[in-house]
């Protein structure tokens, strides 16, 4: 079963949603059968790192509001951060363009480990305030989870991966994505935004049931005639 996710690491309620799914996906009696497909998404696409700029004010430029609006805003976010066990310090962490993370996160997916680059990525940026926009950060994230860092800034300079970024973006786009975490199970099944375990291992039980019917449906409808059969029995 194949469950995708659109996700933007700047976004706080990705991570939020990332650790109820994955608490949900721990619940799932048949999560060994899972495929996760991670998909990159911008929330601002055309934003470019002003140096000297902090998590609080650009925010709240970019939602059109100031930097006092933005502090009491993320910490209602904090707070629900910390309900699910994680810890949110935006007062240390930057705001970058998150290209380059998503092509980090690509490149691991060809190492099979793109769901812990996605991790790495959150707790990063998030809890320890790193730059997720640096390709030398991205290179230190990369060692951190097993990959080779002549191998990941390699694969993040060389245009690689663009493209899949791109058509990632694009695909959202198409099948009505405005918003994320965004969630689709076998390509029918959505759920959208930061929801409770509980919710995601209905959906996931949902899922489950309509696709092993459908695995285990023959592949083609038989007509049954007059025949013999290979070993000489004829009906």
């Amino acid at each position: 079963m194949k469950i995708e996710i659109w996700s933007d690491i700047v976004c706080p309620f990705c991570y939020i949603g990332k650790r109820q799914f994955d608490e949900a996906l721990a619940q799932f009696n048949y999560r060994d059968d899972v495929e996760i497909v991670w998909h990159s998404y911008q929330l601002f696409p055309d934003y470019q790192q002003r140096e000297g700029s902090d998590f609080y004010t650009e925010v709240g430029r970019l939602k059109g509001n100031n930097r006092e609006w933005s502090i009491r805003f993320h910490n209602q976010i904090a707070e629900h951060a910390k309900r699910v066990g994680l810890e949110y310090n935006f007062e240390k962490i930057p705001f970058p363009n998150t290209f380059n993370a998503h092509l980090f996160s690509l490149y691991a997916k060809t190492k099979g480990l793109q769901h812990e680059a996605e991790e790495k990525l959150f707790l990063a940026y998030f809890t320890e305030g790193r730059n997720i926009g640096d390709l030398e950060v991205l290179a230190q994230l990369g060692e951190e989870i097993g990959l080779q860092k002549a191998d990941v800034n390699e694969a993040l300079s060389n245009n690689q991966f663009t493209q899949q970024v791109l058509e990632d973006i694009a695909e959202a786009k198409r099948i009505g994505v405005n918003g994320v975490p965004f969630f689709l199970i076998n390509g029918e099944l959505a759920v959208a935004g930061a929801q409770d375990p509980n919710e995601f291992v209905k959906a996931l039980n949902r899922s489950w049931e309509k696709w092993s019917k459908e695995k285990n449906k023959p592949l083609i409808e038989i007509v049954k005639g007059a025949s013999c059969d290979i070993q000489g029995n004829c009906n």
